[in-house]
């Protein structure tokens, strides 16, 4: 399957018949996060909030990974989950 850009990896897991599990949606949402803005400068969220915590590590662990080595390590991410989810 030939992805080209982000666009079309992003469009290629809304047609998945399954759902990753959480590890690789937050994997997911950090590469794409890194992809789109960079580096993660937003607050830490507090509280009791797991999810919102666990997505910024997701993205946090990236910093200083480039835009561009983020979207090929999200191409290649949604290349590998979508032998098991389409």
């Amino acid at each position: 399957m030939e992805i080209n850009n982000l666009e079309e990896a992003v469009a290629l897991t809304k047609r998945f018949t399954s759902k990753p599990d959480n590890e690789n949606l937050l994997k997911l949402y950090g590469l794409y996060k890194q992809a789109t803005e960079g580096d993660n400068n937003t607050e830490r969220p507090g509280g009791f909030d797991f999810k919102a915590a666990a997505k910024y590590n997701a993205w946090e662990k990236l910093k200083g990974t480039s835009k561009e080595e983020a979207e090929q390590k999200y191409i290649a991410q949604v290349k590998s989950l979508s032998q098991n989810h389409m």
